[in-house]
């Protein structure tokens, strides 16, 4: 069974948790899939690995890009039909606030979505989604040729 195959019946199942086996890092440092209404909302418990400043104690902002990286890339494949997995071509992220030692959450937003390329929007929160600890802008390549 293909890797699109796969997520495609992990998406008819409605099983979240089965996309984040998936992808190794994602499962690494904790990430997890739910709905939310009508909207994916990735949380990231809280793991003292996670921490990169143990003086605040802070989380590795690294930790909060990959965190982001990975919410949108789950947001995108459980979004739009996939004929294959999309790559991440470009990611810029905004530090708003430092990450406390608490349960992140991030909601993505597809703002454009073409043939080829993907435009996501992410925002990360803790305690007030009104108060984000970081944003994220990134592009992902949806298709390199046509599927045969």
């Amino acid at each position: 069974m293909s890797l699109v195959n796969k997520i495609n019946s992990i998406k008819s199942r409605h099983d979240y948790e089965a996309l984040i086996e998936l992808i190794p890092y994602a499962k690494t440092i904790g990430v997890e899939t739910s709905m939310v209404g009508e909207s994916i909302v990735s949380s990231l418990r809280f793991m003292e690995s996670n921490i990169g400043n143990p003086a605040i104690p802070a989380l590795h902002g690294g930790v909060v890009a990959g965190f982001m990286e990975n919410a949108a890339l789950l947001h995108l494949m459980w979004e739009i039909e996939l004929v294959n997995i999309p790559k991440i071509v470009d990611f810029s992220i905004d530090y708003l606030r430092p990450g406390q030692a608490s349960t992140m959450y991030s909601k993505c937003d597809i703002n454009r979505l073409g043939s080829r390329i993907a435009l996501c929007n992410v925002t990360t929160w803790q305690e007030d989604i009104n108060k984000p600890i970081a944003q994220a802008r990134c592009h992902f390549l949806l298709s390199e040729n046509k599927p045969i």
